[in-house]
């Protein structure tokens, strides 16, 4: 498999944890890197593509096996979600962090990493902006938000909303604007998990392809220095 294509690499988590991560390389003109944060479903196929299309933009990207704790190379079927939550609830969101950590450090080549989270992962992104060293962090209908607000962001923050997601009513999207007044905040007529396209009941095409771009113009302006 080339580089462009992806390839399935270990990280070693500060702890001396190994847990597995898909990576695809920009080559040699990289802006720098984007971490992907997963869903409640594992390393999936979808995101796996949201990692190429990426690079292809210019970005070194990774998405760490954050299931890997729990049980490695666990890959739950988007019609099971109780299962992902399940596994999710399982880990020690401490040691998730150090995980994500030793992903960044990997694409830390000099001109910076930024972090895209979905789902669980957004409210993971959420986090990491507040812990890492990082040149923004995006994240799409993330979950656990109000538990998340307590701490300033260290980086530039985009966040993207499903108008009619349950995950975060218009008190969850107003409490993360009123927290987090200087980030960029998008709601759009959509619901929870808009931005895949491997789940035709949920996907809405419109607005994930503004997520997206508004997304690489948020990102673009992060590396531009």
């Amino acid at each position: 498999m080339s580089d462009s294509d992806g390839a399935v690499v270990q990280l070693t988590a500060s702890d001396g944890f190994k847990l597995d991560a898909f990576e695809v390389s920009a080559g040699a003109t990289s802006r720098g890197g984007i971490v992907i944060l997963q869903e409640i479903f594992g390393v999936t196929d979808q995101l796996k593509g949201v990692a190429r299309s990426y690079a292809r933009q210019g970005f070194d990207t990774i998405v760490p096996a954050l299931f890997d704790r729990a049980a490695p190379k666990t890959l739950v079927p988007f019609s099971e979600p109780d299962r992902g939550r399940q596994t999710m609830h399982g880990l020690d969101r401490d040691k998730t962090l150090l995980d994500i950590a030793a992903a960044v450090a990997r694409l830390d080549r000099g001109k910076g990493v930024s972090v895209i989270g979905f789902c669980w992962g957004g409210g993971l992104a959420l986090r990491c902006a507040s812990e890492l060293q990082l040149n923004g962090v995006a994240i799409f209908y993330g979950t656990a938000l109000p538990t998340l607000l307590g701490k300033a962001p260290k980086c530039p923050v985009l966040f993207h909303f499903g108008a009619t997601d349950p995950n975060s009513p218009p008190e969850v999207v107003e409490a993360v604007r009123e927290a987090i007044p200087s980030a960029e905040t998008h709601v759009y007529e959509a619901g929870h998990a808009f931005a895949n396209e491997a789940r035709s009941n949920v996907y809405v095409k419109e607005a994930a392809e503004s997520a997206h771009a508004r997304t690489l113009a948020f990102l673009l302006k992060a590396h531009a220095n």
